[in-house]
């Protein structure tokens, strides 16, 4: 079995941005749902896609997500303020490895650590594409340092 991961830092994430949360996103239990953990995640890496310039309506590039996981840490409720964190992990010919923590506004240690990987299609043929250089060198940039 292999070791339980541990909270980061926020040095080791590369770009952020603030997550929204809702009353609704908390359950039953008095935290945010688990399945709230994955829609910040998805929103993270198309806001810096769309930020990049590589989401876009007329695109012929689409990025399929074909693994996600979560490990969680510490628990997080409404009011509270959330950034995500996004780095790029492995860089593959036609798949990137985004990975992605949770932070609580202002704290250093993530409450929450995930990977979503995407591989790139041509749309809407759904064919494997090779990442194109620019995307490429954009995600070089998210390596962790």
């Amino acid at each position: 079995m292999s070791e339980r991961r541990r909270p980061e830092p926020r040095a080791a994430y590369r770009w952020f941005r603030e997550v929204g949360l809702h009353w609704r996103d908390n359950d039953v239990y008095g935290h945010v749902n688990n399945v709230v953990h994955y829609a910040w995640f998805d929103t993270t890496v198309n806001a810096w896609l769309l930020e990049q310039g590589f989401l876009r309506p007329d695109a012929r590039l689409a990025g399929f997500v074909v693994a996600s996981g979560c490990d969680y840490f510490a628990e997080v409720a409404f009011p509270a303020r959330v950034d995500c964190g996004l780095r790029a992990g492995r860089i593959g010919s036609s798949s990137v490895r985004n990975e992605l923590a949770l932070f609580r506004h202002g704290e250093a240690l993530s409450l929450a650590a995930g990977q979503l990987t995407h591989a790139y299609v041509r749309w809407p043929e759904r064919r494997r594409e090779p990442l194109p250089p620019d995307l490429r060198e954009r995600l070089a940039d998210l390596r962790a340092s």
